[in-house]
């Protein structure tokens, strides 16, 4: 198991809800090849999303979205950062910032200088899947476990439904 897993799987327990740690093929880790693969629908598969603002000293925000729903980036996040301009942070830059790999970030052991936006929609699933810190891991549990982050914020309308 990896350091950043580890920290995944620590943080996770830490919050006192049940939850599981499914192992998967890296090479199947992103959201539709995982849910087809994995039997999972789509509507239980949470996104970990970091944006980053633009400019010479960036401002990052984690944002956690539903697999069918699209990021209101340049409207509800680019608002709640008070930004003038914002962006998906690229895979480099996200590896940077997180330490973890795209298909595996995670809402849990996020640095705690990056705020955790989750949309509302999540809060209402009975189960997520979401990214358990490396492309070989997911997390799977009530959404509570998100709400029980010390960084963490549910926010209506950061999302919507791309159906």
């Amino acid at each position: 198991m990896s350091e950043i897993e580890q920290r995944v799987l620590d943080v996770v327990t830490a919050t006192g809800v049940p939850f599981e740690a499914m192992p998967c093929d890296p090479d199947l880790a992103d959201t539709a090849e995982f849910c087809e693969h994995y039997g999972f629908s789509p509507d239980d598969s949470a996104n970990t999303i970091i944006i980053a603002s633009k400019g010479e000293s960036p401002v990052f925000a984690a944002c956690v979205v539903l697999a069918t729903s699209r990021l209101d980036v340049n409207g509800a996040v680019r608002k709640r950062l008070a930004v003038r301009k914002v962006s998906f942070a690229p895979a480099d830059l996200t590896a940077e910032v997180t330490g973890m790999v795209m298909g595996g970030v995670t809402p849990f052991g996020l640095p705690h200088t990056i705020p955790l936006w989750i949309d509302a929609a999540v809060m209402e699933r009975e189960r997520i899947v979401v990214g358990g810190g490396s492309r070989a891991l997911k997390i799977i549990g009530a959404p509570k476990m998100l709400a029980e982050l010390a960084n963490a914020e549910v926010v209506e309308g950061l999302a919507r439904p791309t159906t």
